[in-house]
């Protein structure tokens, strides 16, 4: 539902992914609530406005993918929820054993694939695998990765907790969840009250979560994780988007 078009971190809200449209839902198989169902068609019909975006912050972008490029390690199993159009899971394979990436909109992943189709090959490198699937669906493989990356999704969500616990249960024990989430309730609150319910009435923005950085660190913690960095990796103006590095206990 995820991340910069690069992946979702560093595009203008609206941003990234974390649902899809009937036939997505289909897809994945469990039929869905007419909230989720709504979700997902939002981000299929406005996937390829969306990929053709640029990146706001692609200083601050790139920054955040070479932190996350030295938290990984070419042993390391990834899962990346709300994948988007793939961009970001693309720069990260060739650093892990093998990258799945996933988002509930099958135009997105469409679009994924379409990307993956021109990747260069990267000698040793596994291509990454995009598949259609929400980050609220249970776990296929729990304790299968190494690392769960969350870019631009968990505001997003319809329950965090519960994408939270999916993504705590895909983890091995000692692995990472890294995310990077705008943190929608340090903005103008012009923007809360008046812009995003505006955009919101007219189809140009998905259904959002309202935190501040302190509400998203407890609920990791409350996932029994250990956050062991907090950081932001914006160069332009103010930058609402909060990088965390959590680590599932061994």
């Amino acid at each position: 539902m995820q991340t910069p078009e690069p992946t979702h971190c560093d595009m203008p809200l609206p941003s990234i992914p974390s649902a899809t449209s009937a036939t997505s839902a289909a897809a994945v198989g469990p039929v869905v609530s007419p909230a989720a169902a709504d979700r997902i068609r939002f981000w299929d019909r406005t996937a390829r406005r969306y990929a053709a975006r640029p990146i706001a912050d692609m200083a601050g972008y790139e920054a955040t993918l070479r932190r996350v490029q030295g938290l990984l390690r070419p042993t390391h199993e990834v899962l990346e929820i709300g994948c988007g159009t793939g961009t970001t899971a693309l720069r990260l394979a060739p650093f892990t054993r093998r990258l799945r990436a996933t988002d509930a909109s099958a135009a997105m992943i469409a679009i994924a694939r379409e990307r993956l189709a021109a990747w260069p090959a990267h000698p040793g490198a596994q291509p990454p695998e995009f598949a259609v699937a929400d980050a609220d669906a249970p776990v296929p493989a729990p304790g299968a990765y190494d690392a769960v990356l969350a870019f631009n999704l968990l505001h997003l969500v319809p329950d965090l907790d519960t994408t939270l616990a999916r993504a705590v249960q895909a983890l091995k024990p000692g692995g990472l969840l890294i995310s990077k989430t705008p943190c929608i309730a340090e903005l103008n609150p012009l923007v809360t009250r008046v812009a995003i319910p505006l955009m919101r009435a007219i189809g140009q923005a998905p259904p959002v979560r309202v935190f501040h950085q302190a509400t998203l660190i407890d609920a990791l913690a409350q996932q029994g994780l250990a956050i062991e960095a907090v950081e932001r990796h914006g160069t332009r103006g103010k930058d609402f988007r909060v990088f965390i590095v959590a680590r599932k206990r061994a």
